[in-house]
């Protein structure tokens, strides 16, 4: 079936779907690129927020604008775009999954941070062009070109998939509340995380993000989930470790059981 171009003529179908694969085969190059520099620098926000990379940015005001596009880039292309597979129920979870996610994280999130270190503005702008990139390839792909067989929502791979996204969101919310709660009003400086997956790994929170978008793959199989999925390890994996090494540096008594990333493997 043709896809309808709606208020979207610049490419063809077929031109427009190897764009995609393209920048997905790119998100996990890239992905990998950015593993490796970040074993050897820190990601510049939080805990390790520096003015090496830019002014700082509220964080309030810099996580909600750079988590926005992914958000509404989604809705715009299922709105406005000739989106040819929106009313199919499949694409309509999937896009539901996805959407859901980021309005939690521009639409909520930022107004559960206490304190926080200010957002230097580099990070902040590559924060705000990678969910931009992320928020079209997965808004296109679902809303214009992903076809699932009828019955799709009852398959394995769906409901497996879903129970992934699902509890991976649980994890990485209930995570970042622990997070939130650990210093009374009026504390600073750092504590060590008790509680939840917190008693296994320490970075408890990015295993929940990573679990929930491995999920989504699972439950989308297209190339632009898979990449998004990648993506994500590759970012919180060395963020993670990071984390690891610096909660023994700073605390003699932080629980040498704990793993880095994923419970009772790493």
């Amino acid at each position: 079936m043709a896809a309808s171009r709606g208020l979207w003529p610049l490419l063809s179908e077929p031109a427009e779907r190897q764009v995609l694969q393209n920048l997905s085969y790119g998100l996990m190059g890239a992905s990998g690129v950015c593993a490796l520099a970040l074993c050897f620098v820190p990601t510049p926000y939080g805990r390790y927020s520096s003015r090496s990379f830019g002014c700082p940015l509220p964080v309030r005001l810099a996580w909600m604008l750079q988590e926005l596009p992914s958000l509404l880039v989604p809705l715009g292309l299922s709105l406005f775009s000739g989106a040819a597979r929106v009313s199919e129920w499949p694409n309509r979870v999937l896009l539901a999954l996805f959407i859901g996610h980021y309005a939690h994280r521009a639409l909520i999130f930022p107004f559960l941070i206490r304190g926080g270190k200010p957002t230097p503005f580099i990070t902040f702008a590559l924060a705000l062009i990678f969910c931009t990139y992320n928020g079209y390839l997965q808004g296109r792909s679902l809303s214009n070109y992903a076809e699932y067989p009828s019955g799709w929502l009852t398959s394995p791979c769906f409901i497996v998939g879903f129970a992934g996204w699902l509890g991976g969101m649980a994890i990485n919310i209930s995570s970042d509340h622990i997070l939130r709660n650990l210093r009374e009003p009026g504390e600073t400086g750092y504590k060590i995380p008790r509680g939840g997956l917190f008693e296994y790994v320490t970075g408890a929170n990015f295993f929940g993000e990573v679990l929930e978008w491995f999920g989504f793959a699972l439950a989308s199989c297209t190339i632009e989930s898979v990449a998004f999925a990648i993506c994500t390890l590759c970012i919180l994996g060395p963020r993670a470790h990071q984390h690891h090494k610096w909660y023994h540096e700073k605390f003699e008594d932080y629980p040498k059981s704990r793993k880095i990333l994923i419970p009772f493997v790493l």
